[in-house]
């Protein structure tokens, strides 16, 4: 390790300590104190979708189960209109894997459905011990160029179940039913308590919806857990097991950075934090990415990764990034980049760089959200890469696809239409990107009287602890 990657370790361990004490009566999750509320059983929990490289023709169910269920199966079927789902089903057996946590042992169940025919609706369970999982429906992606909807969400991380819960329902409620969901890295804090409490309410959240819709996981700085004095930390051991991706990304790196296609889109997951952390990392995504979309016929471009390109919040910066990913998105035309991190709302599509050949009314529009309650503030009100920001605003985001735009919005948890643009396509492939909300519009700011720090409206974790 360089002096100058010691040093900025040195400050991260420094911070991260300061932050730790500082908090220390702060509490993060709704389970209370020697309460057991999230051990594996022989019913099945954590039921989630994971999307495949084919969405058109195959799925992937993850689920868990206590050790005493030692067979992944499950079951699938056309769904009916009659109850008789089970004399249609097929029975598909998975690996089940054990996995030691807080709350103790527990068996992870990976099963995946392929041969399925495109754009059909279809009804499945999963098994637990001597007793099933309600049957859950989906649906396939169409093989063929068709309009679709999806959610994303920046950070949800602090308080999950008692503050993101309501992003995540409100979406749903408004909104006929997405293609998938995109959650941009920190799901849960994992810093202190217990862990596996803090995803057994992730997964409280989300609710039946994480059986239904499949989900694209980026893993953020939080999904890495590990001493103050370890030099990289590792994934949180539920990561891999109950997040099955697609295992197509560059070596050593397969678990987080991975590629799917959804119809004529192609979405990309990449691992800032391994890149921060370590700026070979960050050389071999990018060599890997600049392959990948030099091959690429898709007509959308779509990566996701935890860390802004360009910051919104006070104090941040990743020039590393800067320096080896955005010219690779630039050179082959990306359309969107959707991050978290920030705790703020910002997007823009920053000054071309030098010799670029896209133009200021072009791509990649980069965006950062915040779904969760912990909220930094504005760095600079007059910053150069973003058009649109925000404070203090709990968000989640519906983008449509179709094949001559993308339509985004970024609506707040209450309902109301925050942001949205537009990408248009030309049939020469050319992007031109337009405001649909008056620019002049006012920033909501920071409304908290006793901000606990210069630098953040909200903590997140005091919010439960609250009278």
């Amino acid at each position: 390790m360089s002096h100058d990657s010691l040093s900025k370790f040195t400050l991260i361990v420094l911070a991260t300590l300061v932050c730790v004490l500082a908090h220390a009566h702060d509490k993060n999750t709704l389970v209370p104190e020697g309460y057991d509320a999230y051990s594996a059983g022989p019913m099945p929990d954590r039921i989630i979708l994971m999307m495949t490289p084919t969405p058109e023709s195959s799925q992937t169910v993850n689920w868990r189960t206590n050790q005493a269920v030692s067979q992944s199966l499950a079951q699938i079927s056309l769904a009916l209109p009659t109850p008789g789902l089970h004399l249609e089903a097929k029975t598909v057996i998975g690996e089940p894997r054990a996995v030691d946590a807080d709350n103790g042992g527990a068996h992870y169940h990976t099963v995946t459905f392929e041969n399925l025919e495109p754009d059909t609706l279809y009804a499945y369970r999963v098994m637990g011990e001597e007793t099933w999982s309600e049957w859950f429906q989906f649906k396939t992606a169409a093989n063929a160029e068709k309009a679709f909807k999806f959610f994303y969400f920046g950070d949800a991380q602090n308080s999950v179940k008692s503050h993101f819960s309501r992003v995540i329902r409100e979406a749903f409620m408004r909104n006929e039913r997405p293609a998938f969901m995109l959650h941009a890295g920190d799901l849960v804090n994992l810093r202190d308590g217990n862990h596996d409490d803090e995803w057994g309410e992730w997964f409280d959240a989300g609710a039946f919806l994480n059986a239904m819709i499949p989900s694209i996981i980026v893993a953020g700085n939080h999904e890495f857990v590990g001493g103050l004095l370890q030099l990289k930390r590792s994934l949180s051991p539920q990561f891999e097991p109950q997040f099955t991706t697609p295992d197509n990304g560059p070596d050593g790196l397969k678990k987080t950075v991975y590629h799917l296609s959804y119809q004529n889109t192609l979405i990309v997951v990449l691992d800032s934090m391994s890149a921060i952390y370590d700026e070979d990392d960050a050389i071999k995504q990018a060599q890997w990415l600049d392959d990948l979309l030099a091959k690429s016929e898709h007509r959308w471009v779509i990566v996701s990764q935890h860390h802004p390109i360009h910051s919104v919040s006070a104090g941040r910066d990743n020039p590393v990034l800067r320096e080896h990913w955005q010219p690779v998105f630039e050179r082959h035309g990306v359309d969107l980049v959707l991050q978290g991190h920030d705790h703020t709302y910002g997007r823009g599509t920053s000054a071309p760089l030098p010799g670029s050949n896209r133009s200021e009314t072009s791509g990649p529009m980069y965006v950062v959200s915040v779904a969760g309650p912990k909220m930094y503030v504005i760095g600079d009100e007059d910053n150069p890469n973003m058009q649109r920001m925000g404070e203090e605003l709990q968000l989640y985001q519906t983008i449509e696809v179709a094949s001559d735009r993308i339509h985004f919005q970024a609506w707040s948890a209450d309902g109301v239409l925050y942001d949205a643009f537009e990408i248009l396509k030309n049939t020469s492939g050319g992007s031109t990107v337009n405001d649909l909300i008056p620019m002049d519009t006012p920033i909501h700011r920071c409304t908290n009287p006793n901000r606990p720090e210069a630098d953040r409206c909200w903590n997140g974790k005091e919010l439960i602890s609250l009278p």
